[in-house]
């Protein structure tokens, strides 16, 4: 059996899911994922969050993925090295894909102001 996980972008929602069908549900691994699963939740729930609660909440998880240099087991990079996934691939795509959010979401405004500014009616 391979272990090791191929995948092309590592904000794939389906890479979770994959991995709790794997046999690791269970032990220490088991809630290692489980962490996992819960922050990138928050923090693609709560990306574009402007209530400060999600600010907040999406603040503590990306401070926790970017964190590089922790000891502590349940650190990102220690989780993503006991799931074999590579910390810094997984990091770049969720940083990758908030900044998408984030500029979408910022067109999608200017464009909804732009139509008001000229007096188009909107949906």
């Amino acid at each position: 059996m391979n272990n090791s996980l191929v995948f092309r972008d590592p904000t794939d929602s389906g890479l979770l899911e994959r991995l709790l069908r794997k046999n690791i549900q269970e032990g220490e691994e088991g809630l290692m994922l489980a962490v996992l699963a819960d922050a990138v939740e928050y923090f693609q729930k709560y990306v574009l969050a402007e209530d400060e609660k999600g600010k907040k909440l999406f603040q503590e998880e990306e401070e926790w993925i970017l964190e590089k240099n922790s000891d502590w087991l349940f650190s990102f990079e220690n989780i993503c090295e006991a799931l074999r996934l590579e910390p810094n691939y997984i990091r770049q795509g969720l940083l990758s894909w908030k900044e998408a959010q984030r500029k979408f979401h910022s067109k999608a405004v200017n464009n909804h102001n732009r139509r008001r500014c000229y007096g188009r009616k909107t949906a």
